[in-house]
């Protein structure tokens, strides 16, 4: 069975604190606003790491594909 955006919201949720999260995608291809202080003095690739991280296994056998957007509580405030 296919996931769904709030699905993996939640595993995302579970996994990371986050001060906001959104989830679209068809159920094989999903893209993702997230927002977290845990992304605060990082690069790109060590924030989708966090949430590679935040997902685990999940990323192996049931996301076909993640894009993402990861932004800083501030970033979020300029940028939303």
């Amino acid at each position: 069975m296919l996931p769904t955006p709030e699905q993996i919201r939640e595993y995302i949720a579970s996994n990371l604190s986050c001060d906001h999260i959104e989830v679209q995608g068809d159920g094989s291809h999903f893209h993702a606003v997230i927002v977290s202080s845990a992304f605060e003095g990082k690069r790109l690739i060590a924030r989708h790491q966090i949430v590679y991280a935040a997902l685990g296994d999940k990323m192996k056998e049931e996301i076909h594909a993640l894009s993402m957007k990861t932004l800083t509580p501030d970033e979020y405030k300029v940028n939303g």
